[in-house]
């Protein structure tokens, strides 16, 4: 039986970007409160465990003393600190109170979850706050303030273990595939609307590392209005042989929702069938893993998506109509989507064939037997 794990805290949402920007502190306590109301901390094999906070030498193993110590003050208010000089400020990465207690604290939770699987007190642990792949060492990035990702990594090979990196968010993982660009010992693949039409506007397919990384970076640029069938279909011709070859001793997961067809900020079509379907295949790649959550702006949506995906880590299958203390709360409805957008088939079919056109690509880069 598996032994799962599922990190929270209601820290994480007490503080955060704020009421109207897209990554919403609700999102997660949305999220604790749906798999509250399944009971799905209840299984013999599923616990609840609270973060910690992360230390300054632990955020030191990826972001500069200088803009872990301009995090901090700037949290407390202080005003000496020129808040553009680490990408901070109105707009897409708002200076917050206690923003780097809470920002530290998703940091805490992935280093938890990357110790208790390691030590076998899990087979899998989620970090469901954390997946926060786009900040910088520098420099604050695309919502992200520090890169939780990369600093549990760091960690891993401070064990003398190999990590596969698999990142399903719908913007490409840039700044987890740039810290490991020039290392054998990291393969990060992401899948992810492409970047000629999402921010950040990198992740093509001819990223694939440098150095002794060379080979080891993998990007797989989708088009807008791809869809279950095309996605996993990729998902499987790509990551399954790549990953076996690699043979890590851990996968680490970034699970960003926003690959939905409801979400507000990208094009892709997923459902949550689609979404289930990779979730699974992650489940049976990864000998140890550790979750991690991500993008995903439609808050009826993200919930849904990672208590499936927990359903997957923890062997638990959940009633399909939302529960009743859920439904009170905020809004009733099913877990899984049942009405999906269709595109005519000429559209469809013109999609399916750019997706098969990328695979074949990376096909014969990475000498993929077909």
């Amino acid at each position: 039986m598996t032994k799962a794990v599922f990190i929270s805290d209601p820290s994480f949402w007490q503080a955060g970007h704020g009421l109207f920007h897209p990554l919403k502190p609700e999102r997660l306590k949305r999220t604790h409160d749906l798999l509250h109301a399944y009971h799905a901390f209840d299984a013999e094999n599923s616990r609840l465990i609270s973060p910690r906070m992360a230390t300054d030498e632990e955020l030191l193993s990826f972001h500069t003393p200088a803009y872990v110590d301009a995090v901090k003050r700037l949290s407390r208010g202080e005003v000496t600190v020129n808040p553009w000089r680490y990408n901070l400020g109105p707009g897409d990465n708002p200076v917050f109170p206690r923003m780097y207690e809470t920002e530290a604290l998703k940091v805490g939770g992935a280093l938890i979850a990357a110790e208790l699987v390691v030590s076998g007190q899990a087979d899998v642990a989620f970090n469901y706050a954390g997946g926060l792949h786009h900040a910088a060492p520098d420099h604050a990035f695309g919502f992200c303030v520090f890169n939780d990702p990369a600093i549990a990594i760091h960690w891993l090979l401070r064990q003398g273990l190999r990590a596969a990196y698999i990142d399903i968010d719908v913007h490409h993982g840039d700044r987890v595939q740039n810290a490991f660009y020039d290392s054998d010992q990291v393969l990060t693949i992401s899948l992810h609307e492409s970047g000629r039409y999402l921010f950040p506007g990198t992740g093509f397919t001819y990223e694939t590392g440098t150095g002794k990384g060379k080979g080891y970076a993998v990007n797989v640029p989708l088009p807008p209005d791809t869809d279950d069938e095309s996605y996993v279909w990729a998902f499987q011709r790509v990551v399954i042989p790549l990953v076996k070859r690699f043979a890590p001793d851990v996968v680490v997961s970034q699970l960003g929702t926003d690959t939905h067809f409801k979400d507000p900020l990208a094009h892709l079509l997923l459902s949550s069938a689609g979404y289930v379907a990779v979730v699974k295949t992650i489940k049976e790649l990864a000998p140890r893993w550790i979750a991690l959550g991500g993008g995903g702006y439609d808050v009826t949506v993200v919930p849904r998506l990672w208590t499936l995906a927990y359903g997957v880590m923890s062997g638990q299958e959940f009633p399909d109509e939302l529960p009743v203390a859920y439904a009170k709360a905020y809004e009733g409805g099913t877990l899984c989507d049942h009405q999906v957008p269709v595109l005519p088939e000429s559209e469809r079919y013109a999609v399916r064939r750019r997706v098969e056109s990328v695979v074949a690509e990376l096909e014969k880069m990475f000498q993929i037997a077909s």
